[in-house]
C-alpha cells in the first residue's frame, strides 16, 4: 500500500531531528514507501467545495543540517489527491490553530486526517482532562484571584499555567505564603483572556513526570521525565531529562478508562501526561510527542505503530 500523505507542521528547518516525533513518523512513512507532502496550517486555501494546499513534495534522511529536500511546489488537493493528512504543527491552540481544524474536518469523510480534526478542537490538553477528573490533583480554572487564593488556602503550595499552554512554557509554584500570587494572577489575567489552571503542588514531580503513549487507545509505550536542577518543570523541551520506565497499576487503570474515548474519537497518536505514578495532568492530542525516547530506553518502535494503525484505519474506510 502507498499513501500520499501531507504533513501539516511547522518549518521542517527549525526542527530538531534528534527528537522530534513529526520527523520521526515521516522517516517511518517514507520507508514504507509512502509520499510525503509538508506545507504549513497558513498555506490553506478553500473555495468552492475544495480544500488545497501549497505543498512541497519531501524526502527527509537522518542527516543533521541535511534533514529534508523539498521538490518543486504543487497546488495539493488534500481531499482528492492526499490519502493521509497528519495534522502536527505545534501549538499555541489559537485560532489559527481552531481554524485549521475546521478546514481539514471539511475533507474529513474523503481524507483520513490524523488527530481528528474535531475531536483535535474538541478536546484541548488542559481542558479534555477535566472530563477525567477522578484522576486529576486537585483543580482550579478560574480568573479570579479571590478564588486562587481560598484554592491555596485549602492546599498548600499550588502550580499555576495557562489553560493553553505548552512545552511546559509559563508555569509557576507559588508557596504556602502566597508570595506573588497576586501579581501572578494579574500578569496571568493581562496575557490571557481565558481562565487559567491551578492545582495542588505535587511534591512527587520531583521524581519525574511520566510520559505516556497510546496509539489508537493501546499502550505504545513511556518514559519517566526528571526536572532539571532547580526546576520542577520537566518537559524535554525546558531542560528535563528521559529515562526508562514502566507503568504503575493506576497508570494502567488511567489508559484503560481513556481507551474507549480515543478510539471513538479518532484520536489516534495521543501522548498522556502523570505525576506519581497517579496523577493525571494532561492528554495531549494536538502535537503528541515522546516517540524517539520510547525508543531509544526501551526499542519500541512507536512510529511504526502510529503507522500500521493509520493504514488500518485507511483500509477500512475504504474497503
Amino acid at each position: 500500500m502507498t499513501l500520499t500523505v501531507a504533513v501539516q507542521m511547522d518549518p521542517l528547518a527549525s526542527i530538531n531531528i534528534a527528537g522530534d516525533s513529526t520527523f520521526a513518523l515521516m522517516l517511518s512513512a517514507q520507508a514504507r514507501g509512502h509520499r510525503l507532502f509538508h506545507y504549513g496550517a497558513e498555506d490553506l486555501n478553500w473555495s468552492d467545495g475544495r480544500l488545497w494546499a501549497r505543498a512541497h513534495p519531501v524526502t527527509v534522511q537522518r542527516v543533521e543540517g541535511q534533514h529534508y529536500r523539498f521538490g518543486e511546489p504543487v497546488s495539493l488537493d488534500l481531499g482528492a489527491e492526499a490519502d493521509v493528512v497528519l495534522m502536527r504543527q505545534d501549538p499555541p491552540f489559537d485560532l489559527g490553530y481552531i481554524t485549521a481544524t475546521h478546514l481539514l474536518e471539511r475533507i474529513a469523510d474523503r481524507t483520513l486526517v490524523v488527530n481528528d480534526p474535531k475531536s483535535v478542537r474538541d478536546a484541548p490538553e488542559k481542558v479534555w482532562v477535566l472530563d477525567f477528573a477522578r484522576f486529576m490533583p486537585p483543580t482550579l480554572v478560574t480568573r479570579s484571584l479571590e478564588e486562587a487564593r481560598a484554592f491555596l488556602k485549602r492546599h498548600g503550595a499550588i502550580v499555576v499555567k495557562p489553560l493553553h499552554g505548552n512545552g511546559g512554557k509559563a508555569i509557576f509554584r507559588v508557596g504556602e505564603d502566597g508570595a506573588n500570587l497576586s501579581s501572578l494572577i494579574e500578569v496571568f489575567n493581562m496575557t490571557w483572556r481565558e481562565p487559567h489552571m491551578i492545582q495542588a503542588f505535587l511534591p512527587d514531580v520531583a521524581k519525574g513526570d511520566k510520559r505516556i503513549v497510546l496509539v489508537d487507545g493501546e499502550v505504545a509505550g513511556a518514559i519517566n521525565r526528571l526536572p532539571g536542577e532547580g526546576e520542577i518543570r520537566s518537559n524535554l523541551a525546558v531542560g528535563g531529562s528521559a529515562q526508562k520506565t514502566q507503568l504503575t497499576p493506576k497508570e494502567r487503570e488511567i489508559c484503560a478508562a481513556l481507551a474507549p474515548e480515543l478510539k471513538r474519537r479518532g484520536l489516534v497518536f495521543v501522548g498522556i501526561d502523570v505525576i506519581g505514578g497517579e496523577w493525571l495532568t494532561e492528554i495531549n492530542v494536538t502535537s503528541p510527542t515522546g516517540i524517539v525516547a520510547i525508543e531509544k530506553f526501551d526499542g519500541t518502535d512507536v512510529a511504526g505503530l502510529i503507522w500500521d494503525a493509520i493504514e488500518r484505519r485507511h483500509q477500512e474506510r475504504t474497503a
